[in-house]
């Protein structure tokens, strides 16, 4: 680094230039601050023929003409010119006005500052000599970068001004073959058609094809916008002309990161425990692959609530978990803020068990599904051994800005109750630890307390399958000796004793992510056929179990069934589960202003519902059950109002009677019918 500032200061040094110097690096990687600290203050501290070095920094970020750079440099060079100055510059003089003056008046002009009968000498006013320009984001820029080095030229070859230019060119160099995509494919086909070289597929002449023929369409369209539009050669060549060396900025981390914690000095205990572990910053920050500060400031920003949280409700928190949530907090900010994976990735995974398990389970079996949560597991975790890898508050701040309380808490009790290792079924070992981490002495006991728990139906029905891959594999290798159809019959027992307290696995797919299975094996199969039909079950009992709940508020809850009926509930079929008669009974004890209350409230939640397929047949066995009973009947406030409830129903039917639109809703109407069937 002390090399680079050296070879920056020489350029400064040198009596007369007619280039300017570029700083290349990527996004974030501290190349302003690079300037604002390491050569501003040195270029300014120089002194040549008894005079100081002024430097004028701009950041080309967002400008959208050229007229822009001239007023920055312009009000930069003269922050203290009054009124009675401005006065007095003279545009008669305008041959003596280096460039970028000119640009400066014509600015000055527009603010009514100059008065064309004064005279001012602009030699002596403006002192070239001392002056060095830092134009900095290049890239960054909404004019065409050809023109702003075009612009910064004048400058470098007319006046002779020491000129840096700091930029990220791999994405300058992008920006040059994205600019304008659409219009130019527009043009280039244009051009292809009007050369014949577009032909329709009946017009080939599959004889007489030529080999440009052969070519695919977007290959040929590429060509010629490369062919027409080459922006990459022009910055070249204007690049050649205006730089005369460019310098690679590799910054020296551990400097800047130290740099970046000063920021939190004010807080004791946080500063302390950063600078103790900023060797583990710097490392997590290095796995990340990038060199992007940017977002290593972001993460430090959101762990210090997070470590402010965490220290106000739990104070005696090991430092162990504390490094781990830091370490979790910078990587889980790269992987999403980098763009390095899309942020669903860790969405669905909802617990530091979860995570394990997947872990666990990718590790030993084939995994093509969960590979990137393995790789970023060995990633950041690679030099730092700990249980707590995985943090769901973290993961869900950092991707939703939104720290939730109860999942934090959620959380930390659940670390807590992993501390007391003593508590920790058999089961869940297998589940949540890598296999080699239990000692051989151990393996038997856990092996036969495991088998304990899974015959007396203990363990929830996902777990079960879970683990007959887990101890599948054990058999595979060796270190079990049990006979496979007893083991399939053992697991599969014990799921039927499960059903009846297991919750239902909603999204099988996600939490089976990382097990491969193999469909030669029947053993697999049928264990996990079974455990699919007993999941099915176990909804299906849910569902009873909602629907009796929710009908039942009517009649003596009828004033609070709007939320769970219209909000909470309204994905569960709950018609489909639920006796029409005594429905309708209970619909008949209502007073007849609640009689309006259930119907409005049943008419939002069924024209809400996406797909009624599955309750069409109980919506209309209770539309008859109310026809019925209201047939010959004389007309009173109630006869009226279950008419009223009938013409909704008919409504309703209507809607679920309607056509699916082609595309996804007709798929998805037809799988959530069989599936619910």
């Amino acid at each position: 680094m002390d090399e680079l500032v050296e070879s920056i200061l020489d350029y400064i040094r040198k009596p007369y230039t007619d280039h300017a110097i570029m700083i290349n690096g990527e996004w974030g990687s501290g190349k302003t601050y690079f300037w604002n600290n390491k050569i501003k203050n040195k270029i300014e501290s120089i002194e040549i023929n008894g005079k100081r070095y002024k430097t004028i920094y701009m950041s080309l970020y967002g400008i959208s003409n050229l007229d822009d750079i001239s007023k920055k440099i312009f009000i930069e060079m003269n922050p203290a010119l009054n009124k009675s100055v401005k006065k007095i510059l003279d545009s008669k003089h305008m041959s003596y006005i280096p460039e970028y003056v000119k640009t400066g008046i014509d600015m000055a002009n527009s603010f009514g500052f100059m008065q064309t009968n004064d005279k001012v000498d602009f030699e002596k006013f403006f002192e070239l000599d001392d002056k060095i320009l830092c134009f900095d984001d290049l890239e960054r820029a909404n004019v065409d970068v050809i023109d702003v080095l075009g612009y910064i030229n004048n400058f470098v070859e007319h006046d002779h001004i020491k000129t840096i230019i700091i930029c990220n060119e791999k994405e300058l160099s992008k920006k040059l073959k994205s600019t304008n995509v659409e219009m130019k494919t527009f043009i280039a086909t244009y051009i292809l058609n009007h050369e014949g070289k577009i032909k329709p597929e009946e017009n080939k002449d599959e004889e007489n094809s030529s080999e440009l023929d052969d070519k695919p369409m977007v290959e040929l369209i590429e060509d010629k916008i490369e062919h027409i539009f080459d922006k990459a050669n022009d910055y070249e060549r204007i690049k050649e002309k205006l730089i005369g060396e460019t310098f690679e900025y590799i910054p020296e981390f551990t400097y800047i990161i130290n740099g970046v914690l000063m920021r939190y000095e004010s807080n004791a205990q946080l500063i302390q425990f950063l600078r103790k572990n900023s060797g583990l910053i710097t490392q997590t920050f290095n796995r990340s692959g990038t060199r992007n500060l940017r977002i290593l400031k972001h993460a430090l920003n959101d762990f210090q609530k997070i470590f402010e949280t965490t220290k106000k409700n739990y104070p005696d928190i090991s430092d162990e978990i504390l490094k781990s949530l830091l370490i979790f907090t910078i990587a889980i900010s790269f992987e999403i803020k980098a763009g390095k994976v899309t942020k669903d990735k860790l969405k669905d995974i909802n617990s530091l068990e979860e995570y394990k398990t997947i872990l666990v389970t990718s590790k030993m079996l084939k995994d093509n599904r969960q590979f990137y949560i393995k790789e970023f597991d060995n990633n950041y975790y690679f030099a730092f051994k700990t249980d707590y890898r995985f943090f769901k508050f973290v993961e869900q701040y950092v991707r939703t800005r939104i720290f939730d309380m109860k999942v934090f808490r959620d959380d930390m009790e659940n670390i807590a109750d992993h501390e007391s290792r003593g508590k920790i079924p058999s089961y869940k070992r297998l589940l949540t630890e890598e296999y080699w981490k239990i000692s051989d002495n151990d393996f038997n006991k856990v092996i036969s307390e495991t088998m304990e728990d899974i015959k007396e139906g203990k363990l929830q029905l996902i777990e079960y399958f879970k683990l007959y891959i887990i101890f599948n594999f054990f058999v595979q290798k060796g270190l079990l000796e049990i006979d496979s159809g007893y083991l399939k019959l053992t697991f599969i027992s014990g799921m039927n004793l499960a059903a009846a307290h297991s919750t239902y696995c909603e999204n099988v797919d996600a939490y089976i992510n990382g097990i491969e299975l193999d469909e030669s094996d029947d053993n697999i199969n049928e264990v996990y056929s079974h455990f699919r039909n007993l999941n099915l079950q176990t909804r299906e009992k849910e569902y009873i179990d909602v629907a009796k709940e929710l009908f039942e508020m009517i009649p003596d809850r009828v004033d609070r069934i709007t939320e769970p009926f219209t909000e909470k509930y309204l994905e569960i079929p709950i018609f489909k589960y639920y006796n029409m008669n005594t429905l309708f009974e209970r619909i008949l004890q209502l007073e007849n202003e609640d009689i309006v209350l259930v119907k409005d409230v049943i008419m939002s939640r069924l024209m809400n519902q996406k797909n009624l397929t599955v309750e069409d047949r109980n919506i209309r066995l209770l539309k008859q059950i109310i026809e019925e009973y209201i047939r010959g009947k004389v007309p009173t406030i109630k006869v009226i109002l279950l008419q009223d409830f009938v013409k909704m129903l008919d409504l309703v039917l209507a809607k679920a009677n309607e056509k699916p639109k082609r595309g996804r809703k007709r798929k998805v109407v037809v799988e959530e019918s069989d599936e619910a069937s």
